[in-house]
C-alpha cells in the first residue's frame, strides 16, 4: 500500500503564476506537482520543462488528457521531464495500448482517467488491465457545470469512491468537484492520493502557503 500522497494542480495559463504556486507548495510539503491541462494547452511542454529545472528531485504529473497519439505525447512529456502522464479511459484501446508500452520504455508512470465513462468503476477495471498504473476517477468540470445548470443534481467522485477502490490494485485518486476538506479525507475511502485543487488555489493567497502546510501534515499523517 502506496504511502498518502498530496500532489497539487496547477491549473494557470501561465508559468510563471504556476512557479509562483510550486514554490510555495514545496515549501509546505507537497509531494506531487501536476502540470494541469491549461497550463499545458497555454505554455506548451516548455510548462513542464520548467517546472523540472526549479523542482529537480519532485514527481510532475503531465495532464495531457491524451486520447489520441498516446506513445508520442508520453515521449514529448517524458523528453520534459514529465514522471506521470494522463491517458483518458474513453480513448481506442490502442491509444492507452501505445502510451502505456511509450511509457515503460522511457520509466514514467500512466495515470488512467476514467471521466466521462457511462460506468467509471467497469472503466477503472479496463484502465488497470490495460497496464495503467494509476487510476483517476473524475467528475468532469463541464459536465458538473451543465447540470448544475439545469437545476439537476451532480455527481461527486466519493459516490463511488470505495467501489473503484476496491475494483483495481493500482492506487486511486478522486478529483472533480471536491471541497479542499473533502480532498484530504479520501484516503478514508482508499484514495490515497489526495489531489488539491481550485478550491484552494483559487483562495486567498496571502495564507495559501499556511493551509497548504497544515493539509499536508493532515494528509502525510494518515495512517489506517
Amino acid at each position: 500500500m502506496m504511502k498518502t500522497i498530496v500532489q497539487i494542480s496547477l491549473d494557470f495559463t501561465s508559468i510563471p503564476k504556476a512557479l509562483e504556486t510550486a514554490r510555495l507548495a514545496v515549501r509546505a510539503g507537497v509531494d506531487w506537482l501536476e502540470a494541469g491541462t491549461p497550463l499545458i494547452v497555454s505554455e506548451g511542454m516548455n510548462s513542464i520543462r520548467v517546472l523540472r529545472a526549479e523542482f529537480p528531485g519532485v514527481p510532475i504529473v503531465a495532464d495531457l488528457k491524451a486520447m489520441d497519439g498516446g506513445g508520442l505525447e508520453a515521449q514529448m512529456a517524458a523528453s520534459a521531464g514529465a514522471t506521470h502522464v494522463v491517458v483518458m479511459e474513453r480513448a481506442h484501446p490502442e491509444t492507452i495500448k501505445a502510451m502505456v508500452q511509450a511509457a515503460k520504455d522511457l520509466g514514467v508512470k500512466v495515470m488512467g482517467d476514467n471521466m466521462a465513462a457511462e460506468d467509471r468503476i467497469a472503466a477503472a477495471k479496463r484502465l488497470e488491465d490495460l497496464g495503467c498504473d494509476f487510476v483517476i476517477h473524475h467528475i468532469g468540470y463541464d459536465e458538473r457545470r451543465g447540470l448544475a445548470a439545469m437545476g439537476k443534481p451532480y455527481p461527486s467522485p466519493l459516490d463511488q469512491l470505495r467501489e473503484v477502490v476496491a475494483a483495481v490494485k493500482v492506487p486511486v485518486q478522486a478529483v472533480g468537484g471536491l471541497s479542499t476538506e473533502q480532498a484530504i479525507r479520501t484516503p478514508e475511502y482508499g484514495a490515497r492520493l489526495v489531489v488539491l485543487g481550485a478550491p484552494l488555489i483559487g483562495g486567498d493567497p496571502s495564507n495559501l502557503e499556511d493551509q497548504l502546510r497544515l493539509i499536508c501534515d493532515r494528509v502525510h499523517a494518515y495512517q489506517h
